[in-house]
């Protein structure tokens, strides 16, 4: 271990002062907020960055078995001639390594106070990481933040609670306490808050099981974690799909599986981010040709006709195999068991047919998956917790795969779920400032529109297809919008003969203000058909929202609306 000169060296050279500051202070009253917090005795406790020994002896003092951790040497001599208890056993190591200490754990309660600050932002993911493992499942890991200057001489970089909280939800973990006080030798410039993080528990084992299988559990690709937010999602959004069993599981059709898998990889495989280590494509993407469907088109109650009705089938039944190949036999408790899984239909899937209805029935014909029924309630009641914790070690996966952190932005806007929201706020505000300089037209009239002529119409209509992306959102007037569009698909005519004003709309809306730019872009990567990431042209999105016209007139025989001149 070699010691970062930055703080080492000063605190070797001032050992006796910091460890009269430190003894100066009464535990008692410093860690009163702790009490409630402490394990009965005896508890193991890890006291990460010990000092003078001060709190780690008030401790043993309670009963409880320490393992004190304090890498400056001199500091640490004191230490132990101050407070020579027989139950502290010293250790010279420190975060993020905590070389040592395994051997020692894991432990009722980890102790840091006064530490976090010294310990450098761009090491502190790795270093909360490792306490975590360090921790029992019920275990508590209480830090003091400084809020206060930084002091590069010390080591002391700033602290925010906001970075704790994102780094709990990352790991799984709850801050499930916070208190804020002030500065125990008075001094003004500085006050400490006070935080005790723990893994959330149900009683029944299953949160404790769930964040093993994340964080735990090796992976030779991103599978598993798909698989758990495919059942995350599903037991948040479609728990109507379920039926619970006789011998305590849960079933869910295999179908729904297998469609939600294939809308949660979508965007992922259409950005190119790798998702084995290889950088190749998972293997159900070899059989199926995935560019013709959208994001949006994967959803339950969404018919399908002809070849689009056979590529989603085949979409479902390999993205079925391989499930039922992969992580389902590989998702296993701790002590190996298989934890789920899967029963065949009782009659053969049959082929697709010229149509296909994405609803329960054809969902079970590709038979069901079974589910612990204390792991599908655990999904059901923190899927707002368990979530981010999937997406964040999935985003972390790929970038290691990709070898870079050059792709975090990219990552993350594929990693989104998006349900339609029928929001027209934002589209409806560029529309304004339009207004306000007087060159704001109807996209099917080319009528001047003023603020009581304003309609935001869904070019391809929310009740035929539930899209809310910016690029589906136009201005229109609103006696067209309401009595003669409405609900109805706008014609292959309608589309040509709106072209020109739509794509000037496009440009002057979304295209012209890069943080609109991109999310229009980003949106219509993930919505439309056949779109790629990277640079795209306002034709060629155009070209996509007239495919995207054509299948839902052909899959919901949508009617039509012929267009403003016909």
């Amino acid at each position: 271990m070699s010691p970062s000169p930055a703080w080492y060296r000063w605190y070797q050279q001032h050992a006796q002062e910091v460890t009269e500051f430190y003894e100066g202070i009464d535990p008692s009253d410093l860690h009163d907020w702790l009490q409630e917090l402490l394990p009965d005795s005896p508890g193991q406790i890890l006291d990460v960055g010990a000092g003078s020994g001060r709190d780690a002896a008030w401790l043993t003092k309670q009963g409880h078995d320490i393992v004190a951790i304090e890498p400056s040497n001199a500091i640490r001599q004191i230490a132990k001639q101050r407070h020579p208890e027989s139950d502290i056993r010293w250790l010279n190591t420190r975060l993020p390594d905590l070389k040592k200490v395994t051997q020692h754990g894991p432990f009722d309660l980890i102790l840091l106070s006064a530490v976090w600050m010294h310990v450098p932002p761009n090491q502190r993911r790795r270093a909360f990481r490792k306490l975590l493992d360090l921790l029992k499942p019920e275990g508590t890991l209480a830090l003091t933040l400084r809020q206060g200057p930084v002091d590069p001489e010390r080591g002391i970089h700033e602290t925010s609670v906001s970075e704790l909280e994102e780094l709990a939800r990352d790991f799984g973990a709850l801050i499930a306490k916070k208190e804020e006080r002030e500065d125990a030798m008075g001094r003004g410039d500085i006050h400490w808050i006070q935080l005790a993080i723990r893994f959330p528990d149900d009683g029944t084992g299953a949160l404790p099981l769930i964040r093993h299988i994340i964080l735990n559990q090796s992976k030779s690709g991103t599978h598993k974690l798909a698989l758990l937010r495919t059942l995350c999602r599903i037991a948040d959004g479609a728990a109507g799909m379920a039926y619970y069993n006789l011998d305590n599981t849960v079933s869910v059709p295999m179908g729904l599986v297998a469609l939600t898998w294939v809308r949660l990889y979508k965007p992922l495989l259409d950005n190119k981010l790798p998702q084995l280590p290889t950088g190749k494509p998972p293997s159900f993407v070899k059989k199926t040709d995935l560019s013709s469907l959208s994001s949006l088109d994967l959803r339950v109650g969404m018919p399908f006709s002809g070849a689009h009705a056979e590529t989603v089938h085949c979409a479902i039944k390999n993205a079925s195999e391989n499930i039922r190949k992969m992580p389902i036999r590989h998702m296993a408790y701790p002590s190996g068991q298989q934890i789920l899984h899967y029963f065949p239909p009782a009659h053969r899937c049959p082929n697709p047919g010229q149509t296909i209805q994405i609803d329960k029935a054809y969902l079970f014909s590709f038979g069901e998956m079974r589910i612990p029924e204390h792991l599908w309630q655990a999904l059901r009641a923190h899927a707002l917790w368990i979530e981010p914790v999937i997406v964040a070690e999935w985003s972390k996966m790929i970038s290691g795969y990709a070898q870079t952190d050059d792709l975090d932005a990219q990552i993350k806007q594929a990693m989104q779920w998006a349900d339609p929201e029928r929001d027209v706020q934002q589209t409806r505000e560029q529309a304004r400032k339009l207004l306000e300089q007087n060159s704001l037209h109807c996209v099917w009239s080319g009528k001047h529109l003023r603020e009581n002529s304003l309609d935001i119409d869904h070019c391809l209509p929310w009740s035929v297809w539930s899209c809310g992306d910016l690029w589906n959102l136009m201005p229109a007037d609103r006696n067209i919008n309401q009595n003669k569009k409405r609900d109805l698909l706008p014609s292959d005519t309608a589309m040509e003969e709106a072209q020109d004003r739509i794509l000037d709309w496009w440009d002057r809306a979304y295209w012209s203000t890069p943080s609109l730019r991109d999310v229009f872009l980003s949106e219509a990567t993930s919505s439309l058909p056949g779109m790629r990431s990277g640079k795209q042209e306002l034709e060629e999105i155009f070209e996509s929202v007239c495919q995207q016209r054509q299948k839902l007139k052909r899959d919901q025989q949508a009617p039509e609306w012929p267009g403003y001149n016909a």
